[in-house]
């Protein structure tokens, strides 16, 4: 939609951050565009009462991007206009796992656009079909995080239901890639990172108990078959789904086989994807393929290893990840650049040199001291090129010069860092006894 009216449930959170800041007038700016700017510009309701997306300067819906632009509104779900374009949004997006769950971009109508050249399987309604398993794990999230936000559970029913089996069943066909899989992508005439080798297959990999991605969630090929970072996500919607189980659908069976498709995914990151760092002490990789190759490193996208505790897989305190995220704050991660403005994680999916607003957003989120929080939030609004929006990535030494103009996932992730500041918390805590459905 495009739209000036904004609900009075969206204009308390606003007025809460002019309130705990009350002389950064370039943080009401700031905030306030980066908020608004996926409800004002990027939704798209549907008769049906289903909610189509798009990224911002793309005109399609990605599951992961339209997940993460809407997630802040959650925290004014208790306004029923809200809650019902949220639970729009899943809607949509369980409609389009349910055409193609190796999916990850989907156009409004069947008219063909996108990448309809790339060689894999690809439908009218499909933009792209880089199979990410993030992009499984973000509309599982949503739907979670609505329920326990608002109480409802309107939009987990029987066809999410499904969708959820499909998804578990394809995550177990991609845990035994190599035998099982139907999956191939190819795309000509492209740079390595937009494709897969082997004839569309990949990089080779053998079981480890993770489930095979072949795309990051920057929508760039793995190197190694298994991606840590979403498959730590993995883990966590899987357990959300066994609480769905158990509250809302009474399938003991479901319940049980998610429990032990997350224990075998856990078990498969602390088997294959954690090393014994000479400086840093124990640390996850990024990537790796269960023959012993791992790649360390992280990318801005989410999820990320920077992003562990955010999705709910560990604690911001945990050993482990503390000792990743130091050394992603170093020259050891290939992709974390410093300038004469800022420092921070960019990607291999834009220039070298630039940093992302996503992952300062991150570090914001996932920073354990009121310092760093702080000076996450100085970075982010000294480096907005003036624009008054956020950006893909920007040179960390001239912000003016960056990549994507109008990118509604990290205007929305600044914003919910922003609302972090002023104590307002997306819920995801369990259901009490008395509340059980």
């Amino acid at each position: 939609m495009t739209t000036t009216e904004i609900p009075a449930s969206l204009r308390r959170l606003i007025d809460k951050v002019k309130t705990k800041f009350p002389e950064d007038r370039k943080l009401h700016r700031l905030f306030e565009n980066t908020f608004l700017n996926t409800y004002t510009t990027t939704l798209q309701p549907n008769e049906d009462g289903t909610t189509f997306v798009i990224t911002g300067d793309i005109p399609a819906m990605w599951l992961r991007d339209s997940a993460a632009q809407i997630r802040p509104y959650l925290l004014a779900a208790d306004d029923p206009e809200i809650a019902r374009l949220i639970a729009g949004v899943v809607r949509k997006q369980i409609e389009f796992i349910r055409l193609d769950p190796y999916a990850n971009a989907f156009n409004k109508e069947a008219n063909g656009h996108g990448h309809q050249d790339d060689a894999t399987e690809m439908g009218p309604q499909i933009w792209e079909r880089k199979y990410e398993v993030d992009s499984l794990c973000y509309p599982i999230q949503l739907g979670y995080l609505l329920w326990k936000q608002t109480g409802s559970a309107d939009h987990l029913d029987a066809t999410f239901r499904e969708a959820v089996e499909e998804i578990l069943a394809l995550w177990r066909t991609e845990q035994h890639h190599e035998e099982q899989s139907p999956y191939t992508f190819e795309r000509h005439n492209v740079r390595q990172s937009d494709t897969l080798n082997r004839n569309g297959k990949g990089t080779e990999v053998t079981y480890t108990g993770m489930t095979w991605s072949g795309f990051r969630p920057s929508d760039d090929a793995c190197l190694y078959g298994y991606h840590v970072p979403a498959n730590m996500f993995a883990v966590v919607v899987l357990r959300y789904v066994a609480e769905m189980c158990e509250w809302l659908w009474h399938d003991a069976e479901l319940e049980a086989e998610s429990l032990e498709l997350a224990k075998e995914m856990k078990e498969g990151i602390q088997a294959h994807a954690t090393m014994n760092h000479p400086y840093h002490g124990e640390v996850y990789c990024y990537e790796t393929d269960g023959f012993g190759r791992q790649l360390f490193m992280d990318d801005a996208n989410v999820p990320s290893l920077l992003a562990a505790p955010y999705l709910g897989f560990c604690e911001a305190n945990d050993p482990t990840y503390l000792n990743t995220r130091k050394l992603l704050f170093t020259r050891e991660n290939p992709f974390y650049y410093e300038g004469s403005v800022a420092g921070g994680i960019g990607s291999p999916h834009t220039p070298d040199h630039y940093i992302w607003h996503i992952a300062l957003s991150m570090q914001g989120l996932t920073a354990t001291s009121e310092e760093e929080k702080l000076r996450v939030l100085e970075t982010i609004k000294a480096t907005d090129g003036g624009e008054n929006y956020l950006h893909e990535g920007f040179n960390a030494s001239d912000p003016s010069e960056y990549t994507r103009e109008w990118f509604a996932w990290s205007n929305s992730l600044f914003s919910e860092f922003v609302l972090s500041l002023c104590g307002e918390q997306i819920t995801s805590s369990p259901l009490s006894q008395t509340e059980k459905g």
